[in-house]
């Protein structure tokens, strides 16, 4: 049995292991795919305090170099549920394994447009955010795909990079703030396209277009991109505690920044949880708080 089962093996993850190995706690991580997270799909990361830039994949690599160092283990498997009580059980495609506490660490994906070719495109073309790769595409043309406030926001912050940027909405109008509606009315280089799907990728081999159709008319246009910044929300993948924490309308784990959750013993850090900014310094500052918030408890218990 182990003191400490974290589910995920992303920064929060990562860190939350980190964390609780140097309070002498022993640790599993379970991760599922590849350790790291959404970050490896970034061919370069700037915004990590210490790095000028490095690839998602480096400081991915170097994250679970550290992990290991301070003695925790990992294994890679699919959780499959968990099981609640004094001792946890977390149920995966590769056994069972038991814990006094669990950090769930699942973040959450970006939800795609299910289109040929789009996963190879991410990291390549394909962004899902502008804070992240805006830089990138300085005096360049971009699409912002959604009309929610997220998608708003993006596009503001590429206007002052790229030289245009069209929003591509499916609806006749926008879902998200009109302040940010109206602000953006003001920018020159941004222009609007209403009741417009994206209906094909183009790429020669690399990414450099899509196909757009109107659902109204019917008709399409090509238009020729630098890259393609897809706003149209995240999915978090917290169906395997959903029945023992509170969920909310979206599915993010009820949890304020103390990151602990309903349920005594199970923590939650990252992109999963209910939080305003979601990014790779806010996912580490989860997976810190989380660890201490978990051995706090198992000290607790005796």
């Amino acid at each position: 049995m182990y003191d400490i089962i974290v589910i995920g093996g992303g920064p929060a993850g990562l860190t939350a292991a980190l964390y609780a190995c140097r309070a002498n706690k022993s640790v599993l991580v379970i991760e599922k795919g590849s350790f790291g997270g959404q970050i490896t799909f970034s061919p370069k990361v700037e915004n990590i305090p210490g790095f000028t830039e490095v690839t998602g994949n480096a400081f991915a690599e170097l994250l679970v170099e550290q992990v290991l160092s301070q003695n925790a283990e990992v294994e890679c498997a699919e959780v499959l549920s968990v099981k609640d009580g004094p001792i946890k059980t977390v149920i995966t495609d590769a056994g069972e394994f038991t814990a006094k506490a669990v950090i769930v660490a699942t973040g959450a994906k970006h939800r795609l447009l299910g289109l040929e070719h789009e996963e190879e495109y991410i990291g390549d073309g394909i962004s899902f955010c502008a804070v992240c790769d805006g830089a990138f595409y300085e005096g360049k043309t971009v699409a912002v795909i959604g009309g929610g406030n997220s998608a708003l926001q993006e596009a503001l912050l590429l206007s002052d990079l790229a030289n245009t940027v069209y929003v591509i909405q499916n609806l006749a109008s926008f879902t998200g703030e009109q302040t940010l509606v109206e602000r953006l009315k003001t920018k020159n280089n941004v222009h609007f396209m209403f009741e417009t799907v994206v209906a094909r990728l183009i790429g020669n081999p690399s990414f450099c277009g899509i196909e757009v159709q109107n659902t109204a008319s019917g008709s399409s246009q090509v238009l020729d991109l630098d890259g393609m910044f897809v706003a149209i929300g995240l999915v978090p993948q917290n169906d395997i505690v959903g029945d023992i924490v509170a969920l909310n309308d979206y599915g993010y784990i009820v949890a304020g920044e103390d990151c602990t959750t309903a349920a005594d013993g199970i923590f939650v850090a990252g992109d999963c949880r209910t939080k305003r900014v979601r990014q790779v310094t806010t996912a580490a500052s989860d997976g810190a708080i989380a660890a201490l918030a978990a051995c706090s408890y198992i000290d607790s218990q005796g």
